[in-house]
Parts: C-alpha cells; sequence; structure tokens
C-alpha cells in the first residue's frame, strides 16, 4: 500500500513538473525549455518546429538536424512532428555534478539555408535523493571529566540534489546529555558537531546510543540516518586542541609536488605521555584528495604531492584531526579550506560541425550561408577563459559570434569552383590568459560544381582550307571547345547552325562530328561555283540547364587546276581552223591577230602563257609569249607561200599544266579588192557565217558609221581651203595615217598598204585599224586643227 502512494505521488509529481516548470522561450531563433530530470524516455519537452514558426512541411523540407557533441545521447528531434523528446532517462546529478545550473545546448541548422537556431534545456533538479552519512555507525570515546560544552565534530551527510533538495537540517534522538550544534562555513558546506550540554558520568551510564537524522528541504523531504555510539572513558579527560578551528589557504593550480600547504598544530594540557600529538587525516576526507596531500603526523605539515587542477576542483576541505597518546586516545578536530586559484594552463580547444553533410558547399551559394559551426571551449576561468576566433582576411568567409565561445562560419563573398575549388583554412583561437595560449585547427571546405560556365572557343573566328574537287564526307577540320566546369557541366558537344549558302541550307554542305567537333564535307566543292562562305558552330554543354556558345567558320576553297584554257578569239567551228588574212606588204612586226584566251581557274592556274608549237615557215611568223598577239617575224616576201598554217599553244601556269591549240590559216593577198572580195566571199558563205559574226559585224559596221559621221562634220567645218585628195596625199610634209585602234588614235605617217581585214572560221573578223589621211594646212598648222580624209593607196603604189 506505501509502494502504491509512494509510486502515484512521483508520477503526480513529474507531471507536476511537466506542466508547471516546462516554460519557453524564443528570442532571436533561440527556444530555451525547462525539464525536470527523471524522465522518461520518450516524454516530450515541446514542439520545436511550432516553436521557431515554422509549419511541419517547412520544417521537414528543410531537412533540420540536432548538433551537440553529446546532447542526442539524452535528447532527439521527430523529424517528421518536430517533436523535441526525451532520448535517454536524464540524471542531472550525475550529468552535472554540483553546479547549480545544468543546461544542456544543442543547435538546429537546415541545409541550403543560412538560418541557425540554438536551444537550452534546462534540466531542473528533483528531490531524487536521499541524505546520506558516510558511515552507518559512529563510534565516539569520551572521558567522564569532559567538560559541558565540549564539543564532537560528526560525518556530515552527503545529498547530491541541489538548492532546496539537499540537507538542510540535522537531529538527534532526544537525551539528557547531548545536543548538536550545525554552522555553516565559507565554502557552504555545514559543520554538525556533538555537544555535550551535560557532564557524564560512566559510573552511571558508560555508553549511549543514539540516533543522527539529516533531512533535506525536498517535498516531500527525505531523510537519511546514522548510529552515534558513544563509549565513556574515565581517564584522558582533555583532548589536543588547534590553534586554529580554520585553516584558510590559497594555492596556484598546477602548483610543484612538495609545496607547503599549511602546518596545523594542536596542543594538549595533559601531561606526557597523554600530552604527545599526532596528526592525521579524519575519515571524512574522501581518498582521490588524500592523493593529492599529505599530511606528516608529527610535524602537521600538509604538503601537496599531487598535481591540482582548477578545472577539476577549485577548493578543497580537509579535515584535520589530532590524537594524544592517552588510554584511550583523545582527538581534537580542525579544518583546512584550500582555494585553488586558477592559471592560464588550458589552451582553447576547437569543435568545428560541418552544416553540410557532404563537406561540400555549393558554387552558387548566396552570401550569409552558414558553413560550419565553431564552439570553443578554455576550460580556464576569468580573462584566461575569454576567447577570440579568427580566420584569414584572404577567404570569402567570415565569423558571426552566435553566443560566448559560438561561432559560425558563413559566405562573405560569392564562390567560384573554376577559381578555388578547395579551401584549405586555418582557425586561430587565443585566450586572454597572460601568457596568452592559443590553438590552431585547419578545415577544408570543397566547392561542389554548378553549369555556370559556357564552353568557350579558343578563338571565335576560324578559317578552313579546302582544296576544290575534294571528295565527299572528307574531314577539312576540328573546333575545339572548353568548358572549366566538371562532370556533365564539362561534357561539351557540337552542331552547326542552320543558314543558307548560296540559297542550300549550311547542314547540305558540311557536318560535325558532335563528339570531338571534326567538321567533314558533304559534297565536293568546286571553286569556279563558291570560293568561300560562313557557317556558325555552336558548342553545348549537358549542364541543367545547359550552357553554349558559337564560333563562326570561314571556309575557303582554294583553286586547283582543272580547267584547261579556253580560245575565245579567233574561233573556228569544230574541226576547223581560224582563217585570217595579210596583206602582203606587211612589214616586220605587223600584228596579223591576237589569240585571246581565258581560263576559269585563278591566280597561277589562270596565267596564260602563248607559243607556237606548229608553222608552215616557222620564220615567219611569232607570237607572244604573254600577249598572245601573232605578228610577222620578217617583212612577207614573194616567195613565201601565199597559204601560211599556225599552229599555237596556250597553256597555264598551275600543277600540272593545262593547255588548248588553235590553228590559224593565214592568206597572204596582194591588193584591197581582192581582200574585200574575198571576206565578201566568206561572208556570204554560210560556212563561215554564224549568229556571233553577225553581231560582231552590225557592232562594227555601226560604230564604224558613227565614226565617219564625225569626221564627215569635221571636215565640212574645218576643211575650208584644199580638198584635192591627190594633192594633200602627194605632200610629204603634210599626209599622215590617223590609226582608229581599241585604245586610242595613232597618228604616224601612212603606210601604202591595202586595208587590213582579217577573219576564220565562222567568225569573219574585221581589224579594229582604220587608215585615214592627216593633212595640214598652213592655217591648220597654226591652229593645231586635223583634217580628217579617207585614205584611198594610189593604184600606182599598190601595183608597185
Amino acid at each position: 500500500m506505501a509502494y502504491s502512494q509512494s509510486s502515484n505521488a512521483w508520477k503526480f509529481m513529474v507531471i507536476v513538473y511537466i506542466f508547471l516548470f516546462c516554460e519557453l522561450d524564443v528570442v532571436s531563433g533561440q527556444v530555451r525549455y525547462s525539464i525536470p530530470e527523471e524522465l522518461e524516455q520518450g516524454a516530450i519537452i515541446g514542439n520545436i518546429a511550432d516553436d521557431l514558426g515554422l509549419n511541419i512541411a517547412s520544417f521537414l523540407s528543410r531537412n533540420g538536424r540536432l548538433l551537440s557533441d553529446y546532447i542526442k545521447r539524452y535528447l532527439e528531434v521527430n523529424l517528421e512532428n518536430g517533436m523535441l523528446f526525451v532520448n535517454e532517462k536524464i540524471d542531472r546529478d550525475q550529468l552535472c555534478g554540483p553546479t547549480h545550473t545544468c543546461i544542456l545546448s544543442f543547435q538546429i541548422v537546415f541545409e541550403n539555408s543560412p538560418e541557425m537556431y540554438r536551444g537550452e534545456v534546462e534540466i531542473l533538479d528533483i528531490n531524487d535523493n536521499s541524505p546520506s552519512f558516510p558511515e552507518r555507525a559512529i563510534l565516539l570515546q569520551m572521558a567522564e571529566s569532559m567538560a559541558s560544552g565540549s564539543r564532537f565534530p560528526l560525518e556530515s551527510a552527503l545529498d547530491p540534489d541541489m538548492g532546496t533538495n539537499t540537507v538542510t537540517a540535522y537531529s538527534i534522538s532526544p537525551n539528557e546529555h547531548f545536543g548538536l550544534k550545525v554552522k555553516t562555513v565559507d565554502d557552504g558546506a555545514n559543520i554538525v558537531e556533538l555537544l555535550l550540554e551535560n557532564p557524564l558520568d560512566r559510573e552511571r551510564q558508560s555508553s549511549f546510543q543514539l540516533m543522527l537524522t539529516a533531512t533535506d528541504g525536498g517535498s516531500p523531504p527525505r531523510s537519511g540516518t546514522a548510529r552515534i555510539l558513544i563509549t565513556v572513558l574515565d581517564i584522558n579527560d582533555n583532548a589536543p586542541a588547534f590553534d586554529r578551528e580554520i585553516y584558510k589557504v590559497s594555492l596556484v593550480e598546477n602548483s610543484p609536488r612538495g609545496t607547503l600547504v599549511v602546518s596545523v598544530h594542536a596542543t594538549d594540557p595533559d601531561e606526557s605521555p597523554n600530552a604527545e600529538v599526532t596528526y592525521s587525516f579524519s575519515n571524512r576526507v574522501s581518498q582521490k584528495v588524500q592523493e593529492l596531500f599529505s599530511l606528516d603526523p608529527r610535524t602537521g605539515e600538509i604538503t601537496i604531492q599531487g598535481a591540482l587542477d582548477f578545472e577539476e576542483a577549485s577548493s578543497y576541505s580537509l579535515n584535520v584531526q589530532a590524537f594524544d597518546n592517552g588510554s584511550p586516545a583523545i582527538a581534537g578536530h580542525s579544518k583546512v579550506l584550500i582555494k585553488v586559484i586558477d592559471v592560464n594552463d588550458n589552451a582553447p580547444e576547437i569543435k568545428v560541425t560541418l552544416v553540410s553533410i557532404s563537406s561540400k558547399v555549393s558554387d552558387d551559394v548566396t552570401r550569409g550561408t552558414v558553413i560550419a559551426l565553431i564552439n570553443i571551449i578554455d576550460h580556464d576561468s576569468g580573462e584566461s577563459g575569454q576567447v577570440h576566433c579568427q580566420i584569414p582576411l584572404e577567404v570569402p568567409f567570415k565569423l558571426q559570434t552566435s553566443s560566448s565561445g559560438h561561432y559560425k562560419l558563413v559566405t562573405s563573398d560569392f564562390l567560384d569552383r573554376e577559381t578555388t575549388p578547395l579551401y584549405n583554412m586555418h582557425i586561430l583561437v587565443r585566450d586572454s590568459g597572460s601568457p596568452p595560449l592559443s590553438t590552431n585547427k585547419s578545415i577544408q571546405i570543397s566547392v561542389s560544381d554548378i553549369n555556370d560556365n559556357a564552353p568557350r572557343f579558343a578563338r571565335p573566328m576560324d578559317t578552313a582550307y579546302v582544296m576544290e574537287n575534294n571528295a565527299p564526307g572528307a574531314s577539312i577540320f576540328t573546333v575545339t571547345a572548353s568548358d572549366p566546369d566538371l562532370d556533365q557541366n564539362s561534357y561539351v558537344t557540337y552542331s552547326i547552325t542552320e543558314s543558307l549558302i548560296h540559297g542550300f541550307q549550311s547542314s547540305s554542305y558540311l557536318n560535325v562530328n558532335s563528339m570531338n567537333g571534326t567538321i567533314y564535307a558533304l559534297r565536293s566543292f568546286d571553286y569556279e561555283q563558291i570560293k568561300n562562305f560562313q557557317v556558325q558552330v555552336q558548342a553545348r554543354d549537358a549542364g541543367v540547364p545547359p550552357l553554349s556558345s558559337s564560333a563562326t567558320l570561314n571556309v575557303i576553297i582554294l583553286d586547283q587546276n582543272d580547267n584547261a584554257p579556253v580560245i575565245v578569239s579567233p574561233s573556228a567551228p569544230s574541226g576547223s581552223a581560224a582563217v585570217e588574212i595579210v596583206p602582203q606588204s606587211a612589214a616586220q612586226g605587223y600584228m596579223v591577230t591576237k589569240i585571246i584566251a581565258t581560263d576559269a581557274d585563278s591566280g597561277q592556274n589562270a596565267r596564260l602563257s602563248y607559243q607556237v608549237l606548229k608553222a608552215t615557215d616557222p620564220s615567219l611568223f611569232n607570237v607572244g609569249l604573254n600577249t598572245g598577239e601573232v605578228s610577222t617575224a620578217r617583212a612577207i616576201l614573194e616567195l613565201d607561200a601565199t597559204t601560211q598554217t599556225l599552229v599555237i599553244l596556250v597553256k597555264d601556269n598551275g600543277q600540272p599544266r593545262l593547255s588548248s591549240t588553235v590553228t590559224i590559216h593565214f592568206t597572204i593577198l596582194e591588193n584591197v579588192t581582192e581582200i574585200f572580195s574575198e571576206s565578201s566571199n566568206l561572208m556570204t558563205n554560210p560556212e563561215y557565217v554564224s549568229d556571233v559574226n553577225v553581231y560582231l559585224i552590225v557592232i562594227l559596221g555601226s560604230t564604224s558609221f558613227i565614226f565617219l559621221v564625225i569626221i564627215i562634220l569635221l571636215i565640212g567645218i574645218k576643211c575650208k581651203q584644199d580638198r584635192n585628195l591627190s594633192e594633200d596625199y602627194n605632200s610629204p610634209s603634210c599626209c599622215y595615217r590617223l590609226e582608229d585602234s581599241n585604245d586610242a588614235f595613232n597618228l604616224r605617217p601612212a603606210l601604202k598598204e591595202s586595208l587590213n581585214y582579217t577573219g576564220a572560221g565562222e567568225i569573219v573578223r574585221f581589224p579594229e585599224t582604220h587608215h585615214y589621211a592627216v593633212c595640214l594646212s598652213p592655217e591648220s598648222a597654226k591652229s593645231d586643227f586635223l583634217f580628217l580624209k579617207p585614205y584611198t593607196p594610189p593604184m600606182s603604189q599598190e601595183k608597185r
């Protein structure tokens, strides 16, 4: 029945703690809860999502995580509903010891978000421990002669609870001789002494058995007991007395072994041997403290024999007793309070927690994104425990202080993986002690790639030279684009942008290998049809979204010597030879005709040269190497054959050279009548007349007619004195021949020769030279006017 009531009371107490002590405070991204200790596993502390102002969907999508060094052992967050619950039963006394405040700190971070929230869970003490004494039975010996008011120190009860839940009162069972005296010293400890209120009489009662009870201030209160067994002695009735009731000493931590702490001294008013004193620690001094300090039993000197550490204990309380050598021995008691002074002997500790699980930071993170949480721990106190954290200035990161000893490493600038893919960052932490101590820690931050670079061609414009008559499918060029991104973001494919080239799609001219950028010709190019064209080559990566860039490829078709020269003039029907007429009076150098040829190629491939391949009389004619002009090599003799045949080779300068030949038949005539007669026969002969010749005759006749009209007008205006053609001709000082050529009028002495008509084959070609007599009268000589008259060679001169 009692057990059931106790269990119900315990459950009621837990419920009261949960609803009365659990409080929430959300300020600037921080939540705080207070819970009692000893909650069962699974007990709900609070809803973090609601307390942070986040809905459950947002909480799940942002992938919140609970970060701490050891908190996950005791607390956990349900990511499905945002509930913070107890993961393991928490014993505040075991977790925090005698500290007044027990707080579990944690951080809540969200991936892909610069936000971070801090939280604290204060563990409240409950009265779950009863006071207990080190010894269940306390043995005391007292001389019967002890005076009233004598005090005997008793072992204090221990209670690991804190505050009002610790020991607050002592009591003993009712009796007529003894009472209790309780006082509190500076360190907050209680000294319990058994007070002799009335003298003892061994003969009346030689022993006493009292019950000592320690009670805490909890609700309901708890208590612990110990028995006091007192034996009354009838000898050695004076106990040694220390010269100080409490010895207070200050020591610097890390003091070397053998350092003297204090010398205690006690005197006994009895006489030898009852006055001889021996010192020792009382049973209340723990074994660990006795390992740190040693007490000389003869001199009372307390020295250091272990290593003092302020971070482990800032003070020590040593109960010292002095026994005399009486029988039985009587002890005197004193207390030594040792305060440990902190020195800067602990360098700061750095603990870094990366927010990203993959320990990589995206290339496109915004400024202010939390990269890591840095916790600095310095076990020293005061200025020695104040720390300062710094990172290099040249990195795109900065530190933000979230609370004392807690920092956030956030981005201060944009990251570029192509410039710096890895940051090996040194964190320097220095405390404010004297001398200051520091700690270095290096962390590596990798930058993950995003598709932020388009493929880049080495040159925005390239030129490919392709020899004409190429084989379809042949490789003509290779383009290369580089992408500084990684993986699929740097995987480049190539394509040709569709455009019109001479009315056709560019894809019908060229194709590109999408993998390696090799460009192939899809057709055989002809320089005479197309000499150059341009296409746009596009490079695209495989990122999401894909990025691309373009380059211009200028394709230049190179000429190949694939066209032989074509004879334009003189021309002849197929299988025939051109016919030219040469006056027998032609002197040396007289141009008989001119070979006009064209070559569809260009450059050296179209550079033509002329040479005589075969001739009836090789000494009679020669041909200009570069001009193609056929002229007489000497004067025509009467012995020369009246019909001459000349085969002329026209060849280009290509490799290999291509050539064509033309055969010209020359007829040597004696007078103009014969020339016109033969020319008329040629013109009336349909074998030698063609449409082209008709056009040439009409054009040449029209030109000659217009020219004659102009000459007649000039003669009618300017010629006023002498109109006798024979007289003008017989005057050797004034007669000149005006030659009308294609280029200009050339005035030279008139030759007594017949008109020069040339023509061969289908084309009846009249020479482009006309002869006129130019006579200068005295008046006209002064005015430099020319009187132009048709020139007719005298018959006597022709016969001559």
